[in-house]
């Protein structure tokens, strides 16, 4: 996973867009602070998908659940 400001991933658009293509995740920092997430569109249904399994089951801990979710992803290539 990458971080860069705002202002850096508008400068530098197509660096960016390379190595999401090449499966890394960029988040995005308005101020300081996180704002977006930049991910392949391969990468984003499978995403939504399991972060909707325990919404529907109705039983789950949001946040154990986004660490689990956030482990998953990293180091994907």
């Amino acid at each position: 996973m990458t971080t860069a400001t705002a202002t850096d991933v508008q400068n530098n658009f197509g660096k960016y867009l390379q190595l999401v293509q090449t499966g890394e995740e960029i988040i995005i920092l308005k101020n300081g602070k996180e704002a977006a997430r930049l991910i392949s569109h391969n990468k984003s249904a499978s995403f939504l998908t399991d972060s909707l399994v325990g919404v529907l089951e109705n039983d789950y801990d949001e946040k154990s659940v986004r660490d689990e979710r956030m482990a998953k992803y990293e180091g994907v290539d």
